[in-house]
């Protein structure tokens, strides 16, 4: 059974930086690409950022690029998310999601996805 574990979450000023985890028990961590998504209050979720399998490759939403950076840890079953100059906007829960393509890209089609992560609150007041 896999399980999957978020942290990081809370609140912050604007400017401000949090560094989101999700750590990932069982399952094919190592082989599996892995992203965040976010869903804002009276919003559909969107993609925020992925990464392949290996974590050469990634891909970031256009307002995050230059501020989020997501990295994975393979010999620890995580990926993280560092949000750097945070904005109001960024406010929404953040998810932890895997992609069902074994060895496969970055992705950004949440029908693409086969797992989630319970999710985590982000709040960035101006």
């Amino acid at each position: 059974q896999v399980e999957v574990v978020e942290s990081g979450g809370g609140l912050v000023l604007a400017g401000g930086s949090l560094r989101l985890s999700c750590a990932v028990s069982g399952g094919t961590f190592s082989a599996s690409p892995m992203g965040w998504f976010r869903q804002a209050p009276g919003k559909e979720r969107e993609f925020v950022a992925t990464m392949d399998w290996s974590g050469n490759r990634t891909v970031y939403r256009d307002s995050v690029k230059g501020r989020f950076t997501i990295s994975r840890d393979n010999a620890k079953n995580t990926v993280y998310l560092q949000m750097n100059s945070l904005k109001p906007e960024d406010t929404a829960v953040y998810y932890c999601s895997r992609s069902l393509e074994l060895y496969g890209p970055p992705w950004i089609d949440s029908r693409s996805i086969d797992l989630w992560g319970q999710g985590t609150q982000v709040t960035v007041s101006s």
